[in-house]
Protein backbone atom coordinates (compact mmCIF):
# COMPACT_ATOMS: atom_id res chain seq x y z
CA UNK A 1 0.00 0.00 0.00
CA UNK A 2 1.18 3.49 -0.98
CA UNK A 3 2.33 5.43 2.07
CA UNK A 4 0.30 8.28 2.64
CA UNK A 5 0.71 11.99 1.86
CA UNK A 6 3.68 13.43 4.65
CA UNK A 7 1.80 16.86 5.11
CA UNK A 8 4.82 17.73 8.12
CA UNK A 9 7.89 16.04 9.40
CA UNK A 10 10.92 17.14 11.73
CA UNK A 11 12.71 14.42 14.28
CA UNK A 12 10.32 14.85 16.98
CA UNK A 13 6.82 14.07 15.12
CA UNK A 14 5.49 13.35 11.83
CA UNK A 15 1.71 14.70 10.38
CA UNK A 16 0.35 12.11 7.70
CA UNK A 17 -2.60 13.07 5.49
CA UNK A 18 -4.25 9.50 6.04
CA UNK A 19 -6.72 8.40 2.85
CA UNK A 20 -10.43 7.86 3.76
CA UNK A 21 -10.90 3.45 4.54
CA UNK A 22 -7.50 3.36 5.72
CA UNK A 23 -7.89 2.14 9.75
CA UNK A 24 -5.42 3.55 12.15
CA UNK A 25 -4.71 0.41 13.98
CA UNK A 26 -5.56 -3.19 12.75
CA UNK A 27 -9.19 -3.59 12.87
CA UNK A 28 -10.67 -7.57 13.63
CA UNK A 29 -12.83 -7.39 10.90
CA UNK A 30 -10.54 -6.00 8.23
CA UNK A 31 -9.86 -8.40 5.43
CA UNK A 32 -6.46 -6.91 4.26
CA UNK A 33 -5.19 -6.61 7.92
CA UNK A 34 -3.14 -3.50 6.72
CA UNK A 35 -3.00 -0.12 8.86
CA UNK A 36 -1.71 3.04 9.50
CA UNK A 37 0.12 2.30 12.76
CA UNK A 38 2.03 -0.40 10.65
CA UNK A 39 2.84 1.60 7.69
CA UNK A 40 4.11 4.35 10.27
CA UNK A 41 6.33 1.40 12.18
CA UNK A 42 7.66 0.11 8.92
CA UNK A 43 9.07 4.10 7.80
CA UNK A 44 10.01 5.24 11.27
CA UNK A 45 10.76 2.14 13.24
CA UNK A 46 9.50 0.65 16.45
CA UNK A 47 9.07 3.66 18.88
CA UNK A 48 6.87 5.88 16.65
CA UNK A 49 3.15 6.29 17.91
CA UNK A 50 -0.16 8.01 17.30
CA UNK A 51 -1.04 10.63 19.08
CA UNK A 52 -5.15 10.88 17.65
CA UNK A 53 -7.13 8.42 16.09
CA UNK A 54 -9.35 9.19 13.22
CA UNK A 55 -12.30 6.47 12.24
CA UNK A 56 -11.10 4.17 9.73
CA UNK A 57 -13.64 5.69 6.81
CA UNK A 58 -12.78 9.63 7.79
CA UNK A 59 -9.56 11.16 6.19
CA UNK A 60 -7.50 13.96 6.88
CA UNK A 61 -4.60 14.58 9.46
CA UNK A 62 -3.00 12.04 12.00
CA UNK A 63 -0.42 13.18 13.74
CA UNK A 64 2.31 10.28 14.98
CA UNK A 65 5.55 11.41 17.59
CA UNK A 66 8.83 9.65 16.80
CA UNK A 67 9.66 9.44 20.26
CA UNK A 68 8.24 8.70 23.87
CA UNK A 69 8.54 12.56 25.28
CA UNK A 70 7.30 13.65 22.14
CA UNK A 71 4.30 11.24 22.07
CA UNK A 72 3.73 12.23 26.30
CA UNK A 73 4.01 16.48 25.36
CA UNK A 74 1.38 15.98 22.12
CA UNK A 75 -1.02 13.62 24.22
CA UNK A 76 -1.27 15.93 27.16
CA UNK A 77 -2.60 18.68 24.55
CA UNK A 78 -5.45 16.23 23.62
CA UNK A 79 -6.30 14.86 27.17
CA UNK A 80 -6.29 18.50 28.53
CA UNK A 81 -8.45 19.91 25.34
CA UNK A 82 -6.04 22.17 24.26
CA UNK A 83 -5.15 20.96 20.67
CA UNK A 84 -7.49 22.19 18.00
CA UNK A 85 -9.48 19.89 15.99
CA UNK A 86 -11.23 20.71 12.46
CA UNK A 87 -13.34 18.49 10.44
CA UNK A 88 -15.10 19.38 7.12
CA UNK A 89 -18.17 17.55 6.96
CA UNK A 90 -20.90 17.21 3.89
CA UNK A 91 -24.29 16.67 5.30
CA UNK A 92 -27.89 15.43 4.00
CA UNK A 93 -30.94 17.68 5.74
CA UNK A 94 -33.38 15.19 5.29
CA UNK A 95 -37.13 16.20 6.19
CA UNK A 96 -38.35 16.38 9.08
CA UNK A 97 -40.42 13.06 9.01
CA UNK A 98 -36.56 11.21 8.54
CA UNK A 99 -35.32 13.45 11.11
CA UNK A 100 -34.73 11.10 14.35
CA UNK A 101 -31.68 13.26 16.06
CA UNK A 102 -32.32 14.07 19.66
CA UNK A 103 -31.15 17.61 19.65
CA UNK A 104 -32.00 19.13 16.09
CA UNK A 105 -31.51 22.77 16.08
CA UNK A 106 -34.46 24.91 14.47
CA UNK A 107 -34.26 25.20 10.90
CA UNK A 108 -35.32 28.22 9.44
CA UNK A 109 -38.15 28.76 6.80
CA UNK A 110 -36.41 26.87 4.46
CA UNK A 111 -35.54 24.56 6.46
CA UNK A 112 -31.88 25.53 6.49
CA UNK A 113 -29.24 25.12 9.65
CA UNK A 114 -28.24 28.01 11.86
CA UNK A 115 -25.05 29.71 10.88
CA UNK A 116 -24.05 28.52 13.99
CA UNK A 117 -24.72 25.68 16.70
CA UNK A 118 -23.54 23.31 19.21
CA UNK A 119 -24.62 19.83 20.65
CA UNK A 120 -24.15 18.52 24.00
CA UNK A 121 -25.15 14.74 24.57
CA UNK A 122 -22.85 12.43 26.36
CA UNK A 123 -21.78 9.50 24.11
CA UNK A 124 -21.26 5.89 25.25
CA UNK A 125 -20.65 2.14 23.70
CA UNK A 126 -23.52 0.83 22.50
CA UNK A 127 -23.75 -2.17 24.52
CA UNK A 128 -26.20 -3.81 21.66
CA UNK A 129 -24.41 -2.83 19.11
CA UNK A 130 -20.69 -3.96 19.24
CA UNK A 131 -18.73 -1.10 17.50
CA UNK A 132 -21.34 1.60 17.49
CA UNK A 133 -21.31 4.29 20.02
CA UNK A 134 -25.20 5.76 21.21
CA UNK A 135 -26.50 8.94 22.83
CA UNK A 136 -27.40 8.88 26.86
CA UNK A 137 -29.74 10.07 28.97
CA UNK A 138 -29.61 10.90 32.16
CA UNK A 139 -26.84 8.47 33.66
CA UNK A 140 -23.98 7.12 31.64
CA UNK A 141 -22.01 7.88 28.78
CA UNK A 142 -19.00 10.00 28.92
CA UNK A 143 -19.57 14.41 28.35
CA UNK A 144 -19.50 15.14 24.40
CA UNK A 145 -19.81 18.88 23.07
CA UNK A 146 -18.93 19.24 19.35
CA UNK A 147 -19.37 22.98 18.15
CA UNK A 148 -20.69 23.60 14.57
CA UNK A 149 -20.30 26.05 11.75
CA UNK A 150 -22.24 26.09 8.60
CA UNK A 151 -19.80 27.03 6.08
CA UNK A 152 -21.70 26.64 2.53
CA UNK A 153 -25.29 26.20 2.40
CA UNK A 154 -26.86 24.35 -0.63
CA UNK A 155 -30.35 23.42 -0.06
CA UNK A 156 -30.85 20.17 0.70
CA UNK A 157 -27.05 19.95 1.77
CA UNK A 158 -24.36 21.80 3.46
CA UNK A 159 -20.51 22.11 3.82
CA UNK A 160 -20.57 22.23 7.92
CA UNK A 161 -17.19 22.96 9.75
CA UNK A 162 -17.19 20.62 12.97
CA UNK A 163 -14.84 21.34 16.23
CA UNK A 164 -14.84 18.97 18.75
CA UNK A 165 -13.95 19.43 22.35
CA UNK A 166 -14.07 16.39 23.15
CA UNK A 167 -12.46 13.01 21.54
CA UNK A 168 -15.19 10.74 21.72
CA UNK A 169 -15.63 7.68 18.95
CA UNK A 170 -17.92 8.80 16.09
CA UNK A 171 -18.69 11.94 18.42
CA UNK A 172 -18.74 14.40 15.24
CA UNK A 173 -21.07 11.86 13.12
CA UNK A 174 -23.76 10.61 16.30
CA UNK A 175 -23.62 14.58 16.94
CA UNK A 176 -24.79 15.74 13.65
CA UNK A 177 -26.90 13.11 12.96
CA UNK A 178 -28.43 14.30 16.64
CA UNK A 179 -28.64 17.58 14.64
CA UNK A 180 -30.99 16.05 12.17
CA UNK A 181 -28.11 16.87 9.38
CA UNK A 182 -25.79 13.35 8.98
CA UNK A 183 -22.86 12.86 7.06
CA UNK A 184 -23.43 11.84 3.59
CA UNK A 185 -23.08 8.34 3.22
CA UNK A 186 -22.64 7.64 6.71
CA UNK A 187 -23.35 3.57 7.39
CA UNK A 188 -23.77 3.69 10.75
CA UNK A 189 -25.98 7.08 11.39
CA UNK A 190 -26.83 8.20 8.36
CA UNK A 191 -29.79 8.69 6.31
CA UNK A 192 -29.76 5.70 3.88
CA UNK A 193 -32.40 7.95 1.33
CA UNK A 194 -30.07 11.06 0.97
CA UNK A 195 -27.63 10.80 -2.02
CA UNK A 196 -25.69 13.55 -3.34
CA UNK A 197 -26.43 12.79 -7.14
CA UNK A 198 -26.18 15.13 -10.13
CA UNK A 199 -29.58 14.50 -11.26
CA UNK A 200 -30.55 15.68 -7.94
CA UNK A 201 -29.07 19.04 -8.71
CA UNK A 202 -29.18 19.83 -12.16
CA UNK A 203 -32.42 20.30 -14.45
CA UNK A 204 -33.17 17.72 -17.57
CA UNK A 205 -29.79 15.68 -16.49
CA UNK A 206 -29.10 12.85 -18.95
CA UNK A 207 -27.31 9.59 -18.10
CA UNK A 208 -29.46 8.38 -14.84
CA UNK A 209 -29.26 4.86 -15.83
CA UNK A 210 -25.27 5.01 -15.09
CA UNK A 211 -25.25 7.67 -12.87
CA UNK A 212 -23.20 7.82 -9.48
CA UNK A 213 -23.17 9.59 -6.34
CA UNK A 214 -20.71 12.57 -6.83
CA UNK A 215 -19.60 11.33 -3.79
CA UNK A 216 -19.37 7.67 -2.51
CA UNK A 217 -17.36 7.69 0.63
CA UNK A 218 -18.12 9.00 4.07
CA UNK A 219 -18.01 12.35 3.85
CA UNK A 220 -16.25 13.72 6.84
CA UNK A 221 -12.42 14.96 6.62
CA UNK A 222 -9.63 15.82 9.59
CA UNK A 223 -9.15 18.94 8.11
CA UNK A 224 -6.72 20.64 10.31
CA UNK A 225 -5.12 20.02 13.57
CA UNK A 226 -3.47 23.13 16.01
CA UNK A 227 -1.53 21.80 18.49
CA UNK A 228 2.12 23.01 20.55
CA UNK A 229 5.33 21.56 19.51
CA UNK A 230 7.07 19.41 21.56
CA UNK A 231 10.17 21.15 21.21
CA UNK A 232 10.00 24.97 22.06
CA UNK A 233 6.73 24.84 22.19
CA UNK A 234 6.27 26.82 18.72
CA UNK A 235 2.25 27.47 17.59
CA UNK A 236 1.80 24.53 15.13
CA UNK A 237 -1.39 23.96 12.23
CA UNK A 238 -1.26 21.13 10.24
CA UNK A 239 -3.87 21.24 6.66
CA UNK A 240 -5.02 18.67 4.88
CA UNK A 241 -6.21 19.52 1.77
CA UNK A 242 -9.97 18.52 0.99
CA UNK A 243 -9.89 15.11 -1.22
CA UNK A 244 -10.43 15.02 -5.04
CA UNK A 245 -14.10 13.69 -4.16
CA UNK A 246 -14.98 16.15 -1.81
CA UNK A 247 -14.11 19.09 -4.58
CA UNK A 248 -15.92 17.69 -7.43
CA UNK A 249 -19.09 17.30 -5.48
CA UNK A 250 -18.55 21.04 -4.11
CA UNK A 251 -17.75 22.17 -7.80
CA UNK A 252 -21.65 20.88 -8.86
CA UNK A 253 -22.98 22.04 -5.51
CA UNK A 254 -21.76 25.64 -5.89
CA UNK A 255 -22.83 25.32 -9.58
CA UNK A 256 -26.07 24.08 -9.30
CA UNK A 257 -27.42 24.58 -5.72
CA UNK A 258 -25.48 27.46 -4.09
CA UNK A 259 -28.14 30.08 -2.50
CA UNK A 260 -29.04 33.20 -4.35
Amino acid sequence: MTFPEILFEDDFLVALDKPGGLPVVAERRSRSGVSLMDLVRDRFGRTAAIVQRLDAQTSGVVLCAKTKPALDFLSGQFQSKTARRSYTALVALPPPERIAGAAAPARDAGGALPAEFSIDLPLGEDEKNPGRMRIFRGRGGKPSVTEFRVVEPFGRFARVECLPLTGRMHQVRIHLAAAGAPVLNDALYGDPESVLLLSGLKRRYKGREAERPLISRLALHASELGFLHPSGQAPMRIVAPLPKEFEVALKYLRRFAAPG
